[in-house]
């Protein structure tokens, strides 16, 4: 089991990542769904959703959602919300998506960058490619490489509940490993999360590899432009050819 598999699917990291801000999120995605100038009726896939927070405010504004997920807890726990117009489903980005053609694809809050072998990196474009209609739009909002290295702090606490997480962060081999550990329920705590840094130049090969051309950039939730040296995320929007 790969490490996303196990801690994705613990209450523990639901708990300390449990100070979302949805109200930053929900402006995000209004003015990205503005941008995109997405008909009312646009069918949208959100990949690697979570425990659904874009998923519902995307169905909300009024679209047709598929949101998907390796965590089987996560999807259990969307499955209140769902409706005619709102599903759910356990899926491996990695393998093709068995559903109707989709006029954008969402990869959000950086849902990208955990496999090892650069062979599944691309097999997650190609899959997003092969479910979007022609012109389809493929948003994946990933971290900016240079504001990581620039801005990494290597040891900080996080409280939640009355767990204290401690996390150090390092980067090692071109990715950005964070350990985290904690007390909790009687026992003592170990995970991590691994997250390639990968270049600009390196996410935009694989999407010309797969059948996308580059539109735009933006540097941050507020959809600035993207400025390598200050960005603090990197949001590529692609287009099917």
């Amino acid at each position: 089991m790969e490490w996303f598999e196990s801690w994705f699917d613990t209450p523990y990291y639901h708990l300390l990542y449990s100070n979302r801000d949805y109200t930053e999120a929900e402006n995000f995605i209004t003015k990205l769904t503005s941008e995109l100038e997405l008909s009312q009726s646009a069918k949208i896939i959100d990949l690697a959703c979570g425990k659904g927070r874009h998923s519902v405010f995307l169905n909300k504004l009024g679209y047709d959602v598929l949101g998907l997920d390796l965590s089987r807890q996560s999807i259990e726990h969307n499955r209140q919300f769902e409706n005619q117009t709102l599903i759910f489903d356990v899926h491996d980005m990695r393998n093709p998506i068995d559903y109707d053609p989709v006029d954008a694809v969402f990869n959000l809050f950086t849902s990208f960058g955990y496999f090892d072998n650069e062979e599944d990196d691309k097999k997650v474009f190609k899959s997003v490619c092969n479910v979007l209609k022609k012109d389809g739009y493929f948003v994946l909002d990933y971290l900016n490489e240079e504001f990581v290295r620039k801005n990494l702090v290597p040891e900080t606490i996080i409280s939640r509940e009355g767990i204290d997480f401690k996390i150090s962060k390092k980067i090692e081999d071109r990715h950005i490993i964070k350990n985290i550990r904690f007390e909790a329920d009687g026992k003592s705590h170990h995970f991590f999360e691994k997250v390639k840094l990968h270049t600009l130049e390196t996410i935009k090969n694989y999407a010309e590899e797969s059948g996308f051309e580059s539109v735009k950039i933006w540097g941050d939730y507020q959809l600035n432009d993207f400025n390598k040296d200050i960005s603090p995320r990197c949001i590529n929007l692609f287009k099917k050819k």
